[in-house]
């Protein structure tokens, strides 16, 4: 009975993945994790529709700036800051988390190196109303790419482990430092962990 509550819940509060992940899933830091995946999945979307359709679609080139200027960072600050370095102390060398982490940060690093060039794309589509240039549409492609690789990884090697291994206090630890990486105050607990 619980665990149908507690899917029912977790149904309910889920997000449409079009709008930033509701802040109030940071007391649970590692579904505000899963759930900023979805909007991660979501952006991705957009990326490929503005990479693969004709005409461009000056909205769904907007959504994605937004979310590449005012909340991809944070995620990524949050993996790298603390979630990373959390699991790196928490897992015993069996679990292979280095291995894991050094992949995702492969595909984080390029998608890094290749931010700027997108920003700079979409502005300049934006700008002009051309639409974008097919190496534009390709540079598109390859972010979304890793991104989704990141995101794969994360989604069934990472969070499964750190569902299992990180402490109660860690996630309370993890919880504040998200929230004061947004502006947000702490809570007092999170019930993440058993």
């Amino acid at each position: 009975m619980k665990g149908q509550h507690s899917s029912r819940a977790q149904q309910v509060r889920r997000g449409d993945g079009l709008s930033p992940t509701d802040a109030s899933l940071l007391a649970t830091p590692l579904d505000f994790l899963s759930e900023d995946h979805l909007r991660e999945r979501q952006v991705c979307s957009l990326i490929d529709r503005l990479a693969l359709s004709g005409p461009f679609d000056p909205s769904a080139a907007r959504t994605v700036l937004r979310f590449v200027n005012e909340e991809l960072n944070l995620h990524m600050r949050d993996d790298a800051e603390d979630l990373f370095p959390m699991l790196a102390r928490r897992c015993p060398v069996e679990d292979g988390i280095g291995r894991v982490i050094a992949r995702i940060c492969t595909d984080l690093d390029e998608a890094t190196r290749l931010l700027p060039e997108l920003q700079a794309a979409l502005a300049r589509a934006l700008d002009t109303g051309s639409g974008l240039a097919s190496g534009d549409r390709r540079l598109l492609t390859r972010f979304a790419f890793h991104v989704r690789r990141h995101l794969a990884a994360e989604n069934a090697i990472l969070l499964p482990i750190a569902r299992a291994r990180l402490t109660r206090r860690d996630l309370l630890r993890l919880s504040r430092q998200m929230r004061a990486r947004r502006g947000l105050p702490p809570v007092a607990e999170t019930p993440d962990a058993d």
